[in-house]
């Protein structure tokens, strides 16, 4: 159950960053999120929309494997993992933040449904 919880705040968060990704890169809220300069956010928009793009995929992976409950245990663990993995990589080339956001939330659903396997 806790672990499902937490599958889903991952869901959020990655739907989040979709949003913020896909529309609102070269706005202020933009900017402010991921530190942006206006001319890189403009030069870069294309590509954080594609990079959007990859993150609704774990998004919906998740939700995919929470609709499945109990039977979805092992799609739940795949794009947590995935997430995981991405959140180390970001967090080794672009920023520290990204470890807080992104991986201690998957990792934490990780352990979480493990143990409430």
């Amino acid at each position: 159950m806790f672990g499902n919880i937490l599958t889903g705040l991952v869901a959020l968060i990655h739907c989040y960053i979709v949003y913020v990704e896909m529309v609102l890169w070269d706005t202020p809220r933009g900017h402010k999120a991921f530190n942006l300069k206006p001319d890189f956010a403009s030069a870069s928009k294309v590509l954080a929309a594609n990079q959007g793009l990859y993150n609704g995929f774990l998004a919906t992976g998740l939700i995919w494997g929470l609709y499945r409950g109990t039977g979805g245990f092992q799609i739940k663990m795949f794009f947590l993992l995935c997430v995981a993995v991405a959140g180390l990589y970001g967090g080794a080339t672009v920023g520290r933040k990204i470890l807080f956001v992104q991986t201690l939330p998957a990792v934490l659903a990780i352990i979480a449904l493990w143990l409430g396997r």
